[in-house]
């Protein structure tokens, strides 16, 4: 386990974004990267992304614009502006519409524990 920094200050102006191979363009904020590995704080624009699951990672999705559903294990919710996630480490999901989302993942989110089926 990393030691975690004693804080962590950035704006969202100077993270990284990248093209997640299941869910869009996400500018990481916060990350695995940043010398902890307790939690990761993304902004992901999702339009269709692809049902994966985590074995380790537990997520918070909360959605800030437009609309879209999530799929969570076979079964679909509606997402507006306002609405909260939670889904734990193992639930198969997706979402599609379009809409944009905080995702904030604990422990961090990192690459070897993204599965697809």
């Amino acid at each position: 386990m990393n030691k975690p920094a004693k804080w962590i200050v950035r704006h969202r102006d100077n993270a990284r974004a990248v093209v997640c191979s299941a869910c869009g363009e996400s500018t990481r904020i916060l990350t695995r990267a940043d010398g902890q590995d307790v939690v990761n704080f993304h902004v992901t624009h999702i339009l269709e992304s692809k049902r994966h699951y985590h074995k380790k990672c537990n997520e918070v999705y909360y959605i800030l614009e437009g609309s879209g559903k999530m799929e969570l294990d076979g079964e679909t919710v509606e997402l507006t502006p306002g609405t909260v996630v939670y889904i734990p480490a193992g639930t198969r999901h997706r979402g599609y519409g379009d809409f944009k989302t905080v995702v904030v993942g604990t422990p961090a989110f990192e690459e070897a524990d993204e599965y697809f089926d």
